[in-house]
């Protein structure tokens, strides 16, 4: 039986991501691995994968156990070699000479196109890409997987595919899975590990009822660190009064008392619980409002291709101030077409059958951030973009996560993680009023999810969203528009279009 051991694993990368790690991970555990960006996540999956070592603490496997590990990006110098080479690549050459069949056959299992297999990595996509990965760690017949952001990348289809793919495939393996994605940790998952300085907390259940379980302990923690500071305060009040009667009396005796009662305060003090809290720089957003009722108008408008080739029709849409529209739709049906288009038209290039407010004061955030330059500095490039000087901004940039020294380090240095929060900072501070996100979680851990989600849905801002985030589509949703048969037409939920991607 495969088995992973955690005895005392702790990291520290500058400052303590985690620590007193004490699991044992067996046959049919599938374990969600849940941190903000830059806790240890990855750092914890490569060294059980044995590609990296731990501060502290030690890791051990079940003899002659096989890991299969994906890591979240294929490797830059593999992505010259074809996909069929790239998995091919993780078998030994005597396996390759007697067993290359293996290579077609895990192909085949993860529906990976013929005409595919023999391009380059660098020409497919990072939905193909995250594909080839799964193909490589499971060409070698592994006893356990680990998983790093699986989903990233990958559209609806594949993701419900990937979710029943682990439920037969993998289901007598241990499995651990690091993801923001919550809606699959729920569906793959049944057991939750929180990954924290201190006391990290590993519950048999999957994400979301792990996660309620967490807060109400979380919540009794902080309930019960309350009540212990505000006794510790009355016995430091009694021991005040006490002082000051007993030098006004000379009483040794109440300077004795006194004395006591502090001791008890500071020894109630020392043994209190820290309530633990997400420090990942959450950038809260704004909506800098609007009177026009109609922001953005559509009659009977054609979206295309680059090439003119027609993908769908839009007889008449109206997006009302304060509403949040999701756009669904396979892949290859126009969603990205669609959101150029509203792009083009709010720059300026508005098409005929279409009208913009001049109200309307728009945002953008999409998945590639491609728009983020990347040689200058957050700092840098925050106070050439906005009129709030240079305290203010380091002040921003501060409350956002970024540490001094990252201020001032080239964007191009940052994870993909610190370039979402430079993103969504920036957003913020660009004020507007009409939000169009393109696949904005991407890069976002759950407390950036959730805390985008409360900002949206709290601040009254228009939105028009596309994402593969079924959580985040449920959370911020009001109006939700399907692209089915070269036509744009709204149903009154995701449901029916979601189960349709799972069949």
């Amino acid at each position: 039986m495969g088995m992973i051991s955690l005895r005392n694993a702790g990291h520290r990368a500058g400052e303590l991501l985690f620590s007193n790690l004490n699991l044992v991970i067996g046959e049919g555990d599938h374990v969600g691995l849940v941190a903000p960006n830059g806790r240890g996540k990855s750092t914890l999956l490569r060294a059980m994968a044995g590609l990296a070592e731990l501060s502290d603490g030690e890791i051990t496997r079940s003899r002659g156990l096989a890991v299969g590990y994906v890591p979240q990006d294929v490797p830059e110098a593999a992505l010259g070699q074809s996909l069929s080479q790239f998995v091919a690549s993780a078998l030994d050459t005597a396996i390759l000479d007697s067993e290359g069949w293996r290579v077609d056959v895990v192909m085949e299992e993860f529906s990976i196109p013929l005409d595919l297999r023999d391009r380059p990595l660098n020409q497919l996509s990072g939905g193909w890409q995250r594909m080839a990965l799964l193909a490589r760690a499971w060409v070698t017949q592994p006893g356990a997987l680990l998983l790093d952001e699986p989903t990233n990348h990958l559209d609806l289809g594949r993701i419900t595919m990937l979710e029943d793919w682990l439920a037969y495939a993998a289901k007598s393996l241990p499995v651990i899975i690091a993801s923001h994605d919550r809606a699959f940790l729920d569906a793959t998952t049944n057991r939750t590990l929180f990954l924290r300085p201190s006391e990290q907390v590993y519950l048999p259940l999957a994400y979301t009822a792990a996660r309620a379980e967490l807060d109400q302990v979380d919540a009794a923690i902080e309930a019960q660190r309350e009540r212990d500071l505000k006794q510790a305060s009355q016995l430091r009040r009694q021991a005040a009064k006490l002082t000051n009667i007993g030098i006004n009396s000379g009483s040794d005796l109440l300077t004795v008392k006194s004395r006591q009662l502090r001791d008890r305060a500071e020894k109630i003090e020392a043994q209190v619980q820290e309530a633990h809290r997400d420090r990942t720089g959450l950038v809260r957003l704004g909506n800098s409002g609007a009177d026009a009722r109609v922001m953005l108008a559509i009659d009977k408008v054609a979206v295309t291709t680059p090439d003119a080739r027609l993908l769908f029709t839009i007889d008449k849409l109206h997006v009302f101030q304060g509403e949040r529209l999701v756009l669904l739709g396979r892949n290859g049906t126009g969603k990205s077409q669609f959101m150029r288009l509203v792009t083009e038209a709010l720059a300026g290039a508005v098409p005929e059958g279409m009208r913009v407010s001049p109200q309307l004061a728009p945002g953008y955030l999409d998945q590639a951030l491609g728009w983020l330059p990347l040689d200058p500095s957050p700092l840098d490039y925050l106070l050439d973009r906005f009129d709030e000087g240079d305290r203010r901004t380091i002040a921003l940039l501060a409350g956002a996560g970024f540490q001094p020294d990252r201020q001032t380090k080239p964007i191009q240095t940052l994870s993909l993680g610190q370039r979402a929060r430079l993103a969504l900072l920036a957003l913020r501070l660009a004020k507007p009023n009409f939000y169009l996100l393109d696949e904005p979680t991407n890069h976002l851990d759950i407390p950036g999810q959730e805390q985008l989600e409360a900002d949206i849905t709290g601040q009254g801002a228009t939105t028009i969203l596309v994402t593969h985030d079924r959580a985040f589509l449920r959370a911020i949703g009001t109006r939700f528009l399907v692209i089915e048969g070269r036509k744009l037409r709204e149903v009154d939920g995701p449901e029916a279009f979601l189960a349709g991607m799972a069949g």
